[in-house]
């Protein structure tokens, strides 16, 4: 049994890698990762926020992110939308839907953010960015200090890379 893994699958009944209470796959390991860092400055540029590789024959799932944008004018001011910047969830460079780029703050930090369950394929490189965008014609832009990130999520063994991983 994984230390991280609150169920348990008896050793007498063979390994069945799925937790008999609530499903979950007995080796899922959880991941949070995150960070603050500067905004972009110039259009196109792109930071990086949050990154997670998945080992090789694991897969996972994204249970929650969160989404942090502090104006520079008012600080500790957190801002809901943020014109200019695009925020956008990726798995292997590609967008992932539901949450395509987007200005809005979908998932505040700070507030309780609601489940996500985005099944994720096999090795996903997850990366949360932000990127600055050129403005709609007749948007007002604002000046951002500060940007953050969050992911968090689970990965297991793929039993169908070669059976159940070894057991203690």
């Amino acid at each position: 049994m994984n230390a991280s893994h609150a169920c348990e699958v008896p050793w007498d009944t063979g390994y069945s890698n799925v937790c008999s209470i609530c499903g979950s796959p007995a080796d899922a390991g959880y991941f949070d990762v995150s960070s603050f860092k500067a905004p972009p400055v110039e259009t196109g540029q792109e930071v990086e926020l949050a990154r997670y590789a998945m080992h090789p024959q694991y897969c996972g799932s994204l249970m929650y992110f969160a989404q942090y944008a502090e104006r520079a004018s008012d600080a500790g001011q957190v801002k809901t939308i943020t014109p200019g910047f695009e925020w956008v969830i990726l798995c292997n460079n590609q967008p992932r839907s539901p949450y395509l780029p987007s200005s809005l703050i979908l998932s505040a930090w700070g507030r309780t953010a609601f489940p996500v369950n985005m099944r994720l394929e096999e090795g996903c490189l997850m990366r949360f960015v932000v990127r600055k965008v050129a403005l709609p014609p007749g948007g007002k832009a604002i000046d951002l200090s500060q940007v953050g990130g969050r992911l968090m999520g689970r990965s297991w063994y793929n039993a169908n890379f070669g059976g159940a991983p070894a057991r203690l």
